[in-house]
């Protein structure tokens, strides 16, 4: 399932290294408490969400790197 990122998102993912030509794999923390990782975002706009439980921008409380993640 594929999410659009809002602009807060989108210009925090703007200042992440991309991992290949237009896409980046980070880790996202939800409201919720849950951590997903290696999640793939294409050209800092849209995520490729690896969950079926629907989320919205808005349920996102942090994105980082694959790799800063610990």
């Amino acid at each position: 399932m594929r999410v659009q990122l809002n602009e807060k998102w989108s210009a925090t993912l703007c200042e992440i290294p991309e991992n290949g030509m237009g896409y980046q794999r980070v880790d996202v923390l939800l409201r919720s408490g849950r951590k997903v990782r290696d999640v793939l975002v294409f050209n800092a706009e849209e995520m490729e969400w690896p969950d079926e439980r629907r989320i919205q921008s808005d349920d996102i409380a942090e994105m980082v790197p694959s790799d800063d993640w610990v």
